[in-house]
Protein backbone atom coordinates (compact mmCIF):
# COMPACT_ATOMS: atom_id res chain seq x y z
CA UNK A 1 0.00 0.00 0.00
CA UNK A 2 2.87 2.34 0.71
CA UNK A 3 4.37 1.54 -2.69
CA UNK A 4 1.10 2.31 -4.46
CA UNK A 5 -0.56 5.26 -2.63
CA UNK A 6 -3.07 5.86 -5.42
CA UNK A 7 -4.39 2.32 -5.42
CA UNK A 8 -8.12 1.70 -4.90
CA UNK A 9 -7.59 -1.46 -2.87
CA UNK A 10 -8.74 -1.33 0.77
CA UNK A 11 -6.25 -1.59 3.60
CA UNK A 12 -7.25 -4.76 5.42
CA UNK A 13 -5.22 -3.80 8.52
CA UNK A 14 -7.57 -0.82 9.11
CA UNK A 15 -10.39 -3.24 9.91
CA UNK A 16 -8.65 -5.09 12.73
CA UNK A 17 -10.63 -5.12 16.04
CA UNK A 18 -9.77 -2.19 18.32
CA UNK A 19 -7.90 -2.88 21.53
CA UNK A 20 -9.34 -2.02 24.96
CA UNK A 21 -7.03 0.99 25.25
CA UNK A 22 -8.21 2.33 21.88
CA UNK A 23 -11.83 1.86 22.90
CA UNK A 24 -11.31 3.81 26.15
CA UNK A 25 -9.61 6.59 24.21
CA UNK A 26 -12.36 6.86 21.59
CA UNK A 27 -15.39 6.35 23.86
CA UNK A 28 -15.65 8.93 26.65
CA UNK A 29 -18.84 8.11 28.50
CA UNK A 30 -20.21 10.29 31.28
CA UNK A 31 -20.59 8.36 34.56
CA UNK A 32 -24.19 7.57 35.47
CA UNK A 33 -25.79 9.92 38.00
CA UNK A 34 -29.18 11.03 39.30
CA UNK A 35 -31.00 14.32 38.94
CA UNK A 36 -30.29 15.25 42.56
CA UNK A 37 -26.57 14.37 42.43
CA UNK A 38 -26.13 16.24 39.17
CA UNK A 39 -27.86 19.29 40.61
CA UNK A 40 -25.79 19.19 43.80
CA UNK A 41 -22.56 19.09 41.76
CA UNK A 42 -23.59 22.24 39.92
CA UNK A 43 -24.73 23.83 43.18
CA UNK A 44 -21.38 23.23 44.90
CA UNK A 45 -19.59 24.83 41.95
CA UNK A 46 -21.51 28.04 42.68
CA UNK A 47 -19.35 29.63 45.40
CA UNK A 48 -21.89 32.25 46.44
CA UNK A 49 -24.67 29.69 46.87
CA UNK A 50 -22.32 27.31 48.71
CA UNK A 51 -21.21 29.99 51.17
CA UNK A 52 -24.86 31.00 51.71
CA UNK A 53 -25.77 27.36 52.37
CA UNK A 54 -23.06 27.02 55.01
CA UNK A 55 -24.13 30.32 56.63
CA UNK A 56 -27.70 29.02 56.92
CA UNK A 57 -26.49 25.68 58.34
CA UNK A 58 -24.26 27.42 60.92
CA UNK A 59 -27.07 29.75 62.03
CA UNK A 60 -29.56 26.86 62.30
CA UNK A 61 -27.16 24.65 64.30
CA UNK A 62 -26.26 27.55 66.59
CA UNK A 63 -29.94 28.14 67.34
CA UNK A 64 -30.37 24.48 68.26
CA UNK A 65 -27.19 23.92 70.27
CA UNK A 66 -26.48 27.22 72.07
CA UNK A 67 -29.67 27.26 74.22
CA UNK A 68 -28.67 23.88 75.68
CA UNK A 69 -25.23 25.23 76.69
CA UNK A 70 -26.08 28.80 77.67
CA UNK A 71 -26.53 29.37 81.42
CA UNK A 72 -29.31 31.96 80.97
CA UNK A 73 -32.87 31.52 79.72
CA UNK A 74 -34.65 33.82 77.29
CA UNK A 75 -37.39 34.56 79.89
CA UNK A 76 -35.18 34.69 83.02
CA UNK A 77 -35.11 38.13 84.69
CA UNK A 78 -31.76 38.12 86.45
CA UNK A 79 -32.66 40.79 89.01
CA UNK A 80 -35.94 39.16 90.07
CA UNK A 81 -35.91 36.36 92.64
CA UNK A 82 -38.79 34.95 94.64
CA UNK A 83 -38.99 36.42 98.15
CA UNK A 84 -36.26 39.02 97.53
CA UNK A 85 -36.43 42.67 96.49
CA UNK A 86 -35.97 43.42 92.81
CA UNK A 87 -32.37 44.18 91.83
CA UNK A 88 -32.52 46.83 89.10
CA UNK A 89 -28.76 46.74 88.55
CA UNK A 90 -29.31 43.99 85.96
CA UNK A 91 -31.51 46.17 83.77
CA UNK A 92 -30.03 47.67 80.58
CA UNK A 93 -26.52 46.30 81.07
CA UNK A 94 -24.04 47.06 78.31
CA UNK A 95 -22.10 44.19 76.69
CA UNK A 96 -19.79 42.41 79.18
CA UNK A 97 -21.14 44.37 82.14
CA UNK A 98 -22.34 42.71 85.36
CA UNK A 99 -25.01 43.31 87.99
CA UNK A 100 -24.23 44.08 91.63
CA UNK A 101 -24.64 40.47 92.78
CA UNK A 102 -22.40 39.26 89.97
CA UNK A 103 -19.79 41.89 90.81
CA UNK A 104 -19.77 40.65 94.39
CA UNK A 105 -19.27 37.06 93.18
CA UNK A 106 -16.38 38.15 90.97
CA UNK A 107 -14.81 40.03 93.90
CA UNK A 108 -15.01 36.86 96.00
CA UNK A 109 -13.18 34.88 93.34
CA UNK A 110 -16.14 33.13 91.75
CA UNK A 111 -16.52 32.87 87.97
CA UNK A 112 -19.55 34.49 86.34
CA UNK A 113 -20.59 33.91 82.74
CA UNK A 114 -20.54 37.27 80.91
CA UNK A 115 -23.46 38.94 79.18
CA UNK A 116 -22.01 39.12 75.68
CA UNK A 117 -24.67 41.52 74.40
CA UNK A 118 -25.76 42.93 77.73
CA UNK A 119 -29.32 42.73 79.03
CA UNK A 120 -32.61 44.33 78.07
CA UNK A 121 -34.84 46.66 80.10
CA UNK A 122 -36.26 43.69 82.06
CA UNK A 123 -32.85 42.27 83.00
CA UNK A 124 -32.89 39.36 80.52
CA UNK A 125 -29.74 38.23 78.73
CA UNK A 126 -29.94 39.77 75.27
CA UNK A 127 -27.76 37.27 73.41
CA UNK A 128 -29.90 34.25 74.26
CA UNK A 129 -32.99 36.23 73.28
CA UNK A 130 -31.41 36.89 69.88
CA UNK A 131 -30.67 33.17 69.55
CA UNK A 132 -34.25 32.19 70.45
CA UNK A 133 -35.64 34.91 68.19
CA UNK A 134 -33.60 33.53 65.29
CA UNK A 135 -34.84 30.02 66.07
CA UNK A 136 -38.46 31.20 66.05
CA UNK A 137 -38.02 33.07 62.77
CA UNK A 138 -36.36 30.09 61.06
CA UNK A 139 -38.97 27.66 62.38
CA UNK A 140 -41.86 29.87 61.26
CA UNK A 141 -40.25 30.32 57.83
CA UNK A 142 -39.69 26.59 57.38
CA UNK A 143 -43.11 25.38 58.53
CA UNK A 144 -44.95 28.18 56.72
CA UNK A 145 -43.14 27.23 53.50
CA UNK A 146 -44.08 23.59 54.12
CA UNK A 147 -47.75 24.57 54.44
CA UNK A 148 -47.52 26.66 51.26
CA UNK A 149 -45.81 23.77 49.46
CA UNK A 150 -48.47 21.21 50.39
CA UNK A 151 -51.43 23.45 49.54
CA UNK A 152 -49.89 24.93 46.40
CA UNK A 153 -48.76 21.57 45.04
CA UNK A 154 -52.13 19.93 45.69
CA UNK A 155 -54.25 22.70 44.19
CA UNK A 156 -51.90 23.35 41.27
CA UNK A 157 -51.67 19.66 40.37
CA UNK A 158 -55.44 19.21 40.39
CA UNK A 159 -56.03 22.34 38.30
CA UNK A 160 -53.28 21.55 35.81
CA UNK A 161 -54.09 17.88 35.25
CA UNK A 162 -57.89 17.91 35.09
CA UNK A 163 -58.28 21.30 33.40
CA UNK A 164 -61.70 22.35 32.11
CA UNK A 165 -64.19 23.62 34.68
CA UNK A 166 -62.03 22.46 37.59
CA UNK A 167 -59.13 24.57 36.35
CA UNK A 168 -61.45 27.51 35.61
CA UNK A 169 -62.96 27.55 39.12
CA UNK A 170 -59.62 27.13 40.92
CA UNK A 171 -57.90 29.82 38.86
CA UNK A 172 -60.71 32.30 39.49
CA UNK A 173 -60.28 31.73 43.24
CA UNK A 174 -56.53 32.25 42.80
CA UNK A 175 -57.15 35.48 40.86
CA UNK A 176 -59.42 36.79 43.62
CA UNK A 177 -56.78 36.10 46.29
CA UNK A 178 -54.13 37.70 44.06
CA UNK A 179 -56.23 40.86 43.79
CA UNK A 180 -56.21 41.36 47.58
CA UNK A 181 -53.50 43.65 49.01
CA UNK A 182 -51.08 41.30 50.78
CA UNK A 183 -49.85 43.55 53.56
CA UNK A 184 -53.32 44.77 54.52
CA UNK A 185 -54.87 41.30 54.48
CA UNK A 186 -52.03 39.81 56.53
CA UNK A 187 -52.39 42.49 59.20
CA UNK A 188 -56.22 42.24 59.26
CA UNK A 189 -56.22 38.44 59.42
CA UNK A 190 -53.55 38.35 62.13
CA UNK A 191 -55.46 40.90 64.22
CA UNK A 192 -58.80 39.12 63.69
CA UNK A 193 -57.40 35.72 64.60
CA UNK A 194 -55.76 37.21 67.66
CA UNK A 195 -59.15 38.46 68.91
CA UNK A 196 -61.07 35.31 67.92
CA UNK A 197 -60.48 33.43 71.16
CA UNK A 198 -57.90 31.12 69.64
CA UNK A 199 -55.74 31.36 72.78
CA UNK A 200 -58.64 30.06 74.89
CA UNK A 201 -59.36 27.23 72.45
CA UNK A 202 -55.84 25.80 72.62
CA UNK A 203 -55.44 25.95 76.40
CA UNK A 204 -54.38 22.61 77.83
CA UNK A 205 -53.30 21.24 74.44
CA UNK A 206 -49.92 20.70 72.82
CA UNK A 207 -50.49 23.84 70.73
CA UNK A 208 -50.47 26.01 73.87
CA UNK A 209 -46.66 25.96 73.95
CA UNK A 210 -46.51 27.20 70.37
CA UNK A 211 -48.78 30.14 71.14
CA UNK A 212 -51.91 31.47 69.49
CA UNK A 213 -50.05 34.15 67.51
CA UNK A 214 -47.77 31.62 65.82
CA UNK A 215 -50.80 29.49 64.89
CA UNK A 216 -52.43 32.63 63.53
CA UNK A 217 -49.36 33.22 61.37
CA UNK A 218 -49.59 29.70 59.96
CA UNK A 219 -53.30 30.23 59.18
CA UNK A 220 -52.44 33.48 57.40
CA UNK A 221 -49.86 31.72 55.24
CA UNK A 222 -52.29 28.88 54.51
CA UNK A 223 -54.96 31.34 53.38
CA UNK A 224 -52.89 33.76 51.30
CA UNK A 225 -49.44 32.58 50.28
CA UNK A 226 -50.15 29.31 48.44
CA UNK A 227 -51.41 30.97 45.24
CA UNK A 228 -47.97 31.63 43.71
CA UNK A 229 -46.90 28.04 44.26
CA UNK A 230 -50.16 26.70 42.81
CA UNK A 231 -49.86 28.76 39.62
CA UNK A 232 -46.28 27.65 39.16
CA UNK A 233 -47.12 23.96 39.62
CA UNK A 234 -50.18 24.30 37.36
CA UNK A 235 -48.03 25.68 34.53
CA UNK A 236 -45.60 22.80 34.86
CA UNK A 237 -48.39 20.19 34.92
CA UNK A 238 -50.08 21.74 31.87
CA UNK A 239 -46.88 21.36 29.83
CA UNK A 240 -46.04 17.87 31.11
CA UNK A 241 -49.45 16.23 30.78
CA UNK A 242 -49.15 16.27 26.98
CA UNK A 243 -45.99 14.15 27.02
CA UNK A 244 -45.96 10.64 25.57
CA UNK A 245 -45.32 8.87 28.86
CA UNK A 246 -48.52 10.38 30.30
CA UNK A 247 -50.47 9.14 27.26
CA UNK A 248 -48.90 5.71 27.72
CA UNK A 249 -49.89 5.65 31.40
CA UNK A 250 -53.48 6.56 30.50
CA UNK A 251 -53.56 3.85 27.84
CA UNK A 252 -52.55 1.24 30.40
CA UNK A 253 -55.44 2.29 32.66
CA UNK A 254 -53.55 4.40 35.24
CA UNK A 255 -55.70 6.77 37.28
CA UNK A 256 -55.17 10.51 37.36
CA UNK A 257 -53.95 10.52 40.97
CA UNK A 258 -51.30 7.89 40.17
CA UNK A 259 -50.13 9.78 37.08
CA UNK A 260 -49.82 13.04 39.02
CA UNK A 261 -47.92 11.53 41.96
CA UNK A 262 -45.70 9.13 39.98
CA UNK A 263 -45.02 11.09 36.79
CA UNK A 264 -45.97 14.78 36.81
CA UNK A 265 -44.86 15.94 40.27
CA UNK A 266 -41.49 14.09 40.16
CA UNK A 267 -40.77 15.74 36.81
CA UNK A 268 -41.60 19.14 38.34
CA UNK A 269 -39.49 18.61 41.47
CA UNK A 270 -36.78 21.05 40.38
CA UNK A 271 -39.24 23.94 40.19
CA UNK A 272 -40.80 22.86 43.50
CA UNK A 273 -37.44 22.87 45.31
CA UNK A 274 -36.53 26.29 43.93
CA UNK A 275 -39.88 27.87 44.75
CA UNK A 276 -39.88 26.45 48.29
CA UNK A 277 -36.35 27.72 48.96
CA UNK A 278 -37.36 31.21 47.83
CA UNK A 279 -40.56 31.08 49.89
CA UNK A 280 -38.71 30.68 53.21
CA UNK A 281 -37.15 34.20 53.28
CA UNK A 282 -40.52 35.68 52.34
CA UNK A 283 -42.15 33.88 55.27
CA UNK A 284 -39.39 35.01 57.66
CA UNK A 285 -39.77 38.61 56.54
CA UNK A 286 -43.56 38.44 56.97
CA UNK A 287 -43.20 37.00 60.48
CA UNK A 288 -40.64 39.68 61.37
CA UNK A 289 -42.74 42.65 60.40
CA UNK A 290 -45.86 41.17 62.01
CA UNK A 291 -43.90 40.68 65.24
CA UNK A 292 -42.59 44.23 64.85
CA UNK A 293 -46.21 45.44 64.74
CA UNK A 294 -47.09 43.36 67.81
CA UNK A 295 -49.03 40.69 65.88
CA UNK A 296 -46.33 38.02 66.05
CA UNK A 297 -45.18 35.71 68.83
CA UNK A 298 -46.59 35.81 72.35
CA UNK A 299 -44.50 37.45 75.06
CA UNK A 300 -42.07 36.58 76.62
CA UNK A 301 -41.15 34.41 73.61
CA UNK A 302 -38.80 36.56 71.51
CA UNK A 303 -38.72 37.01 67.77
CA UNK A 304 -36.31 39.08 65.70
CA UNK A 305 -39.16 41.41 64.77
CA UNK A 306 -40.39 41.81 68.36
CA UNK A 307 -36.82 42.41 69.58
CA UNK A 308 -36.39 45.18 67.01
CA UNK A 309 -39.74 46.66 68.08
CA UNK A 310 -38.77 46.62 71.78
CA UNK A 311 -35.45 48.26 70.93
CA UNK A 312 -37.19 51.38 69.61
CA UNK A 313 -37.91 52.55 73.16
CA UNK A 314 -34.20 52.96 73.93
CA UNK A 315 -32.80 53.53 70.47
CA UNK A 316 -30.89 56.66 71.46
CA UNK A 317 -29.19 54.98 74.45
CA UNK A 318 -28.86 51.40 73.19
CA UNK A 319 -28.85 51.48 69.36
CA UNK A 320 -27.13 48.08 69.12
CA UNK A 321 -30.34 46.40 70.33
CA UNK A 322 -31.99 47.46 67.08
CA UNK A 323 -28.95 46.92 64.88
CA UNK A 324 -28.29 43.32 65.97
CA UNK A 325 -31.74 41.80 65.13
CA UNK A 326 -31.87 43.86 61.92
CA UNK A 327 -28.47 42.51 60.83
CA UNK A 328 -29.50 38.93 61.69
CA UNK A 329 -32.74 39.25 59.68
CA UNK A 330 -30.82 40.73 56.74
CA UNK A 331 -28.18 38.00 56.89
CA UNK A 332 -30.75 35.18 56.99
CA UNK A 333 -32.91 36.61 54.20
CA UNK A 334 -29.91 37.44 52.00
CA UNK A 335 -28.37 33.98 52.49
CA UNK A 336 -31.66 32.22 51.72
CA UNK A 337 -32.23 34.33 48.60
CA UNK A 338 -28.73 33.68 47.28
CA UNK A 339 -29.09 29.98 48.08
CA UNK A 340 -32.43 29.91 46.28
CA UNK A 341 -30.86 31.55 43.22
CA UNK A 342 -28.15 28.89 43.30
CA UNK A 343 -30.76 26.14 43.48
CA UNK A 344 -32.55 27.64 40.50
CA UNK A 345 -29.35 27.68 38.45
CA UNK A 346 -28.48 24.12 39.49
CA UNK A 347 -31.83 22.34 39.23
CA UNK A 348 -33.65 24.16 36.45
CA UNK A 349 -32.94 22.11 33.29
CA UNK A 350 -33.85 25.05 31.03
CA UNK A 351 -30.88 27.01 32.37
CA UNK A 352 -28.33 24.17 31.96
CA UNK A 353 -25.96 24.08 29.01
Amino acid sequence: MKKFPLTLHLNVDAFNPATDAEKEYMVQMRPSTTFFKDGMKRLLKNKVATVSMFVIIIIALSCLILPMLWPYSYAEQLGVKLGKPVDNSYNNLLPFQYGETEMAKIASGQSVFPHIMGTDSAGRDYFIRIVYGTRISLAVGFFASLIVLILGMTVGSVAGYYGGKVDLIIMRVVDIIYSLPDMLMVILLAAALRQSGLATAIEGTVLEKIGSNIISLFIVFALLYWVSMSRLIRGQILSLREQEYVLSARATGARGRWIVTKHLIPNSIGVVIISTALQIPSAIFTESYLSFLGLGVNAPMPSLGSLASDALNGISSYPYRLIIPAVVISLIVLSLNLFGDGLRDAFDPKLNN
